[in-house]
């Protein structure tokens, strides 16, 4: 699976990052960043999480 970013909805606001801290992550200039597209099932919930906080709906998840 893999965790899929619409840039141009993001906003950068960070919520997402909070439920899954090891696939996303801000820069310094608030900026979101990919840390782990590729992801398996013992991260499946977090990404479930992120996508589902969204407030821009920017998050989705694909299978591979």
């Amino acid at each position: 699976m893999r965790i899929v970013v619409n840039w141009p909805l993001c906003d950068g606001n960070g919520v997402c990052t909070v439920e899954a801290p090891e696939l996303l992550d801000l820069d310094a200039n608030d900026d979101l960043v990919v840390k782990q597209e590729h992801f398996g099932e013992e991260l499946l919930a977090k990404a479930e999480a992120a996508v589902r906080v969204c407030p821009k709906h920017a998050l989705s998840i694909e299978e591979d």
